[in-house]
């Protein structure tokens, strides 16, 4: 488990006088099966932010990295359908690991998140046509290949879309540098 998903679960203990497991077990007790579900109820019926609501969720669910068996599992799930994507994310990994040693890569279900001290990428074979690059440049003008996002829930501030690996150009490492410089 890594030290952010540790510290929050000690918060929660802290801000809430129960543990993660007794949260699970409340979520549990709703039968709530999905992922929104799970999150609408934590925040309204008891007041949690996003982040915590978020964690509980995702332990509840098992649907998390640390809950997977074999991360390179969930890595390989997103893959599945989508095997041609596989050179641009291994690319792209390659590219990322030589920005520095404190890159962590954390596989979710659907996406692989690109930490720092804060996650300043998401590595997500988003359909069979389209792979998005999400970056974290939050202040930064769209430029070149960088577009705004502009889902009201976007955990990143912007995206490259790319469908081969022959677009994962210098622009797109040097974008992606740059946000992993503002993520330390």
């Amino acid at each position: 488990m890594d030290a952010a998903t540790q510290t929050m679960i000690d918060n929660l203990q802290k801000n809430t006088g129960k543990s993660l497991e007794e949260w699970i077990a409340i979520v549990q007790k709703q039968n709530l099966g999905k992922h929104g579900e799970i999150l609408k109820f934590l925040k309204l019926e008891h007041g949690f932010t996003h982040g915590f609501a978020n964690l509980i969720a995702h332990k509840a669910l098992k649907s998390d990295a640390g809950s997977a068996e074999d991360s390179n599992d969930l890595v390989k799930k997103q893959y599945a359908g989508k095997e041609h994507f596989w050179p641009v994310y291994e690319k792209l990994k390659a590219e990322i690991e030589l920005f520095g040693q404190d890159v962590e890569f954390a596989p979710k279900n659907a996406y692989v998140s690109v930490k720092r001290k804060k996650q300043f990428a998401m590595l997500i074979p988003a359909s069979k046509t389209r792979y998005e690059i999400g970056i974290n440049l939050k202040g930064q003008s769209p430029e070149g290949v960088l577009e705004a996002e502009t889902k009201s829930n976007a955990m990143c501030s912007h995206k490259v879309i790319i469908n081969h690996e022959e677009q994962v150009t210098d622009e797109v490492i040097a974008w992606l540098k740059k946000a992993y410089s503002a993520a330390g």
